[in-house]
């Protein structure tokens, strides 16, 4: 009774064996869309190896391309209106650096003033005079802030207790930027415009006016966090004033407005699904391309050697 039962759990195994035997044939027959071709049946050439070491080289070169370009970042500008920095309470940050060779400092002074009401004659906040040329002229260095609407800042001897005969206001701008500093390499434009600006040939007595259009600027990298700078264009006009009393007191104008179009610049990286489906386009075309050359330079080599054995007509 014991080596029937056995007997007959045996081929119940053998008959199951068999039905998955059958089962994962059929699977593989239907379904296998990579079938694969004996090496018996093929026939390697001299001009399949070239092309195949030419196809994968130029595959390495487009790869390390695509690769060289995910991993580098692109810069999209954008242009729309609005205030970017709302969290300055209205206010944007200014650094000046300028030289007067011919004036002391004793007689240099900023002074402030814009639409609002402000009307600051002798701005000395975080501002500094180097004294040059063996204290004739004067370096002035200052950071302030303005308000964000139309107004002038200018260097002058207003503020100076004595004035002057005859200030001579030859000046070098070494540096007018305003907002955050930003060193970006792909990103190219005007945050330091008047930056090496030399006047020093000019009239002595003539005063200079620069006509500043600011235009705000955002830069956004990868990260998400943003940077507020300030670009701007300028015009220059250089003339002599006269005041009511008929003396000369040139100054160094300063005037500017803000432009209601904000430039940003956002930091952005291929995405890496992109990055695969180019890889996969260009191995797949590549290798495609070149079976469709090594195929048609196999068939018209086959072609040739049959009409030099005279078996084509």
């Amino acid at each position: 009774m014991k080596l029937k039962l056995g007997e007959m759990m045996l081929r119940r195994c053998l008959t199951n064996s068999k039905a998955s035997s059958s089962f994962t044939r059929l699977v593989r027959m239907r379904f296998d869309i990579y079938r694969k071709v004996p090496k018996d049946l093929t026939q390697p050439t001299y001009t399949g190896a070239f092309i195949s070491i030419l196809c994968c080289v130029f595959i390495l070169f487009l790869f390390l391309s695509e690769l060289t370009g995910f991993i580098a970042t692109e810069i999209v500008n954008e242009l729309y209106v609005d205030d970017p920095d709302k969290d300055s309470g209205g206010k944007i940050e200014v650094s000046l650096n300028i030289s007067l060779p011919n004036l002391h400092c004793d007689l240099v002074g900023l002074d402030i003033q814009d639409e609002m009401g402000r009307h600051e004659v002798g701005h000395i906040d975080n501002s500094m005079k180097i004294p040059l040329n063996q204290g004739d002229g004067c370096r002035f260095e200052g950071e302030f802030t303005i308000n964000k609407v139309p107004g002038n800042f200018h260097v002058s001897t207003h503020s100076a207790t004595a004035q002057p005969q005859s200030p001579d206001m030859t000046h070098t701008i070494h540096k007018l930027a305003f907002g955050e500093k930003l060193q970006v390499q792909n990103v190219k434009g005007a945050f330091n415009a008047l930056g090496g600006a030399d006047r020093l040939s000019s009239n002595p007595l003539a005063s200079h006016d620069y006509i500043l259009k600011i235009v705000p600027t955002v830069y956004e990298d990868l990260s998400g966090k943003q940077r507020f700078s300030y670009q701007y264009t300028v015009a220059n006009k250089e003339y002599v004033a006269y005041s009511h009393t008929g003396r000369i007191i040139p100054a160094i104008w300063f005037r500017y407005d803000l432009s209601p179009i904000t430039v940003k610049y956002t930091e952005k990286r291929q995405p890496f699904y992109r990055f695969i489906t180019t890889i996969c386009a260009i191995v797949g075309g590549t290798f495609t391309v070149a079976g469709i050359i090594d195929s048609c330079i196999f068939t018209a080599s086959e072609a040739w050697k049959k009409i030099q054995i005279g078996k084509m007509s």
